[in-house]
């Protein structure tokens, strides 16, 4: 199966998975992704605001690092931005949880309880150090923005033709 291919299942397969309250992981998926277009990101970051969560798809047995099993998924087929990037959104959370309060009292239930499944609010110093960390913010923004039923998404078609796009440039 090709990159692209695997990519399109992948999508494919986070429609109907419920982890966050108002949307199931597809829709959470293309509004992520959405919420980085919007706001000028670079086909990396679109692509890991898109992914960040995959391991939530059926097709995989549940990693207890979702984080992690993304940044090991991506890596490999996407490049070491688009997989630290995911790799990243929950320590980008945590480290949001404990600097800002403000976006510690907006998360949604089901945030603060996998915020104590991952550890609290805390600041990871070697996460915060690299030179992506400024991005990984903002995929956390998106992530966390992505949470709404109806809200303007893009499609898996779009999400391909990015990842078409980075897969070329890897060549």
């Amino acid at each position: 199966m090709t990159v692209l291919a695997a990519t399109e299942a992948l999508l494919r397969s986070l429609r109907g998975v419920w982890d966050e309250e108002a949307v199931d992981e597809l829709d959470h998926a293309l509004q992520a992704a959405a919420r980085a277009i919007d706001d000028a990101a670079d086909d990396e970051l679109v692509l890991a605001s898109a992914l960040h969560d995959l391991a939530h798809s059926p097709l995989f047995d549940s990693p207890p690092a979702h984080d992690r099993f993304a940044q090991d998924w991506l890596t490999p087929r996407f490049g070491p931005r688009v997989g630290w990037l995911a790799g990243a959104h929950v320590a980008a959370k945590r480290y949001l949880a404990d600097t800002d309060p403000a976006y510690a009292a907006a998360l949604s239930p089901t945030s603060v309880v996998s915020l104590r499944a991952q550890g609290g609010a805390g600041v990871d110093a070697a996460r915060i150090a690299h030179p992506w960390w400024p991005d990984a913010l903002r995929l956390r923004r998106y992530d966390d923005a992505a949470k709404v039923p109806g809200a303007a998404s893009a499609t898996i078609e779009d999400v391909l033709v990015i990842a078409e796009r980075i897969v070329g440039q890897r060549m």
